[in-house]
């Protein structure tokens, strides 16, 4: 393979205050650090672009919050998400909700105004309507995901 996929690359005001926002309050553990530059071991690369760097001077503007995409996240516990988003005045962009397909999510805001959902992993919401009541067959009605996959998650 001539080229191959190596990782997004999420650029920041201040590295200082986006590090804290990603490892410390979103649990992601750096992989590489260079500095102005990390590594994620997730896939995502945050790096703040210095003055002297060519993307500094023809792309990046850091007055600017990107509209057009949003980092997904996934929890077991969304009672502790939430905790944590209150607990470090993080803005929400809408409260905790329930999307159309049963799954629980909220989406905040990081230092730079980049969107970030967090959402409840597919075992957990499958489960959570499992015991509250939901046959596998409503399950797979609502939810769209194949009817092997939810007996995998209900069946412990």
């Amino acid at each position: 393979m001539i080229v191959q996929f190596h990782s997004s690359v999420l650029f920041v005001k201040n590295m200082e205050k986006s590090r804290a926002f990603y490892c410390d309050i979103l649990k992601q553990e750096i992989e590489t650090d260079f500095g102005n530059n990390i590594m994620l071991k997730g896939g995502l690369s945050i790096w703040e672009i210095q003055e002297s760097h060519e993307l500094h001077r023809t792309f990046y503007k850091k007055d600017v919050s990107n509209s057009s995409m949003e980092l997904y996240f996934e929890t077991e516990n969304m009672n502790k998400v939430i905790e944590l988003i209150h607990q470090f005045n993080i803005p929400k962009h809408h409260e905790l909700v329930e999307e159309s397909w049963g799954q629980r999510t909220i989406r905040i805001y990081d230092p730079d105004r980049n969107l970030v959902e967090i959402g409840e992993k597919l075992e957990v919401f499958i489960q959570r309507m499992y015991k509250e009541g939901m046959s596998i067959e409503e399950i797979m009605k609502k939810t769209g995901v194949p009817k092997p996959m939810i007996e995998k998650s209900v069946i412990w």
